[in-house]
């Protein structure tokens, strides 16, 4: 969703290793400095109208490696961003991309900055993203093979264009994509808008900050790209959005006037929010992948725990392994790090909140462009033959761990009951997690609308200065009545987490619908309890998202199941596992006013009495995926000094 690049690591750049191969060196103090070294390297041909099928012209700047003998591959990041000047942080892939002979192509997406046309979310990624591969291809310096980079809105649009099976299409690399992503597996979610039926927040923010589109300054259509280039030093388009207090519009009743509370322009928000899940204008013009569509590319996934959609872009990786076409489906790779939002890359990669971890780079740029060289050159550089299918940190570790799937083969379901003496509210409450069946029983919490929950990290981004995600200590969210804590014992030996974690719960409500909260916590030995995952149903979609069940009957019991989290934590030894049940996570997710009415239109609140129950009848329980056996560190990891290693392939 957000560019998710911390510009200010690169702003001062000293950085010789980070920025060169290993035969080259930059001395690099400003970023004009990377900017002056990056075009004395190539031919760069700026500002060029590219012509789509319909006659709409998308802005494209080309650089070509100087000194080039032969055809060359090329590498497209299509973006809806703005591209220019050319940041350090874009100049620091695009560096190492030309210094490995790619060509390096720079695309907005359609009616965005200098591109023509009508904004639409994606930028047509079938019909545009065919248009411009066959552009590629037929390019005198082209060898016809093009690779796709990108991260977030940038990666989104690849799954859709993959679908196409594209002749020039040879690789690639969609890292924290999950707008692109409508229905895979277990999950829909209709490109992040909704989670288990509610509405994620962050992309009405994510819309504010960076979709401003119908109303903008349009050059007349034969301006030339030697004018364009120059007009773009003088107007570079990107709007000055004035910043919004979120912690206020977020609280917006009803949610469909969000963005206009903010002060947004554009009506895009409030047209994809006033669909449902079940609303057919999600499955038309290919806006969104779904299932039923193939990955025939080679692609390497990069994910991040902390992310907003880990789970349904590792469900994807597996539908690509098991549905694509032979050669597609043996060349995909997936890498799943500790990092947040699109942060793979800098210096602070393994800062996650309240926690730092340990060997968490990956050395992402060498990765890429070793898969890119193996895929789209040929080169025998042992990367299908050293890389791993899945490569994944364990945070509990602080290390990175190789499989042959995901989840990883050897992981084996426990399960954990939930259950209470007393009660479970809050952190002072006696709810406990444990292995054996309990006795039956219930808890019951008053949730009201109006005092939700408060969202204190997670896996989120793009939601505003205000709001921290990340890996957070949850003792004052856990001090709220409205909270049920469930926390096991001190952990005898280390429980290795690696896969799916799936909860099962027994509720009631004396409200016509309601939400559950679901939130896995790692707790430290000195109290400290830090957030793992965390995921959200609405029961009114509590059978599926073809359409809403009935309204809920008060005393009647239902059996709500969430869509999987994904994560791989070893909870150590003396360390607790602690599961905290609510009906609020605001404003990660919008909130209920436990009505029927549609969401878009709900303003008024019902404050609910909300109940979960466990025992036998009804065993409210966290299914575990559990690994046995050794955990093995990476030997390889592209160039870069990791666990004291340094191996190339």
């Amino acid at each position: 969703m957000t560019k998710g690049w911390r510009i200010a690591s690169f702003v001062m750049l000293t950085l010789t290793a980070r920025l060169g191969m290993a035969d080259t060196s930059y001395a690099v103090t400003t970023v004009e400095d990377l900017r002056e070294q990056f075009l004395a390297k190539v031919t760069a041909h700026r500002k060029l109208n590219v012509e789509m099928r319909d006659g709409v012209h998308l802005s494209t700047d080309v650089y070509i490696p100087k000194n080039t003998t032969g055809k060359i591959p090329a590498i497209l990041n299509r973006l809806p961003y703005d591209y220019d000047p050319l940041p350090a942080f874009r100049l620091a892939w695009m560096m190492k991309a030309i210094d490995r002979g790619y060509a390096v192509i720079l695309q907005n997406e359609r009616g965005l900055f200098f591109s023509e046309g009508d904004y639409e979310i994606l930028g047509r990624p079938q019909k545009d993203g065919s248009d411009m591969l066959d552009w590629i291809a037929e390019q005198e310096w082209s060898n016809g093979k093009v690779g796709l980079y990108g991260c977030s809105s940038s990666a989104e649009w690849q799954l859709a264009l993959s679908a196409t099976d594209h002749p020039a299409l040879a690789a690639i690399v969609p890292a924290g994509a999950g707008a692109g992503i409508g229905a895979v597996g277990p999950y829909t979610e209709h490109g992040n808008l909704y989670r288990g039926g509610a509405v994620q927040l962050l992309f009405s923010a994510w819309m504010y900050d960076y979709m401003q589109p119908g109303m903008r300054p349009l050059f007349p259509a034969a301006t030339t790209p030697e004018l364009r280039e120059k007009i773009s030093k003088w107007y570079d388009l990107s709007p000055s959005v004035p910043p919004a207090d979120w912690g206020e519009v977020f609280k917006t009743l009803p949610i469909s006037k969000i963005n206009d509370e903010a002060g947004m322009a554009s009506a895009t928000w409030e047209e994809l929010i006033n669909r449902d899940p079940s609303s057919g204008e999600w499955r038309q013009g290919g806006l969104f992948y779904a299932d039923t569509m193939q990955i025939n590319t080679p692609a390497l996934w990069l994910n991040s725990w902390f992310d907003i959609s880990v789970g349904p872009n590792l469900a994807l990786f597996n539908h690509a392994r098991q549905n694509s076409k032979r050669a597609s489906s043996e060349a995909q790779y997936a890498v799943v790090g500790p990092n947040l939002h699109c942060n793979f890359f800098d210096d602070d990669v393994g800062e996650v909140g309240d926690r730092e971890f340990a060997n968490a780079d990956i050395g992402a740029y060498d990765l890429i462009l070793d898969f890119f060289d193996h895929f789209m050159k040929g080169e025998s550089n042992g990367f299908n033959r050293n890389v791993p299918p899945v490569q994944y940190y364990d945070m509990g570790n602080e290390i990175w761990v190789e499989s042959e799937s995901w989840p990883p083969t050897d992981a084996e379901p426990h399960v954990f009951y939930l259950e209470s003496g007393e009660g479970a509210n809050s952190l002072f409450g006696d709810g406990v997690l444990q292995r054996k069946t309990p006795a039956d029983g219930s808890d019951s919490f008053t949730f009201d609308p109006m005092n939700p929950v408060p969202s204190v990290g997670g896996d989120a981004c793009c939601m505003g200065p205000d709001y921290k995600d990340g890996m957070r200590d949850q003792r004052a969210v856990e001090a709220r009545a409205d909270v049920l804590v469930y926390t096991s014992e001190p952990l005898e030996h280390d429980l290795k987490v690696a896969g799916e974690v799936n909860v099962t719960l027994y509720v009631s409500s004396d409200a016509a619908d309601t939400d559950f909260t679901i939130k896995l916590v790692d707790v430290f030995p000195d109290g400290a309890a830090y957030n793992i995952d965390e995921n959200i149903q609405r029961v009114s979609w509590r059978d599926g998202y073809e359409a809403q069940a009935p309204a809920m009957s008060e005393g009647e019991v239902y059996r709500v199941t969430f869509a999987p989290m994904n994560t791989a934590n070893t909870f150590k030894q003396g360390h607790r596992i602690r599961v905290e049940v609510s009906s609020s996570n605001f404003p990660r997710f919008s909130r209920n006013m436990n009505t029927m009415t549609p969401h878009y239109e709900q303003e008024d609140p019902f404050v609910a009495r909300n109940s979960v129950y466990f025992g036998e009848k009804y065993p409210s329980q966290v299914l575990f995926d559990v690994r046995g056996g050794r955990t093995t560190a990476h030997e390889r990891v592209y160039g870069w000094q990791v666990l004291g290693l340094n191996s190339s392939l």
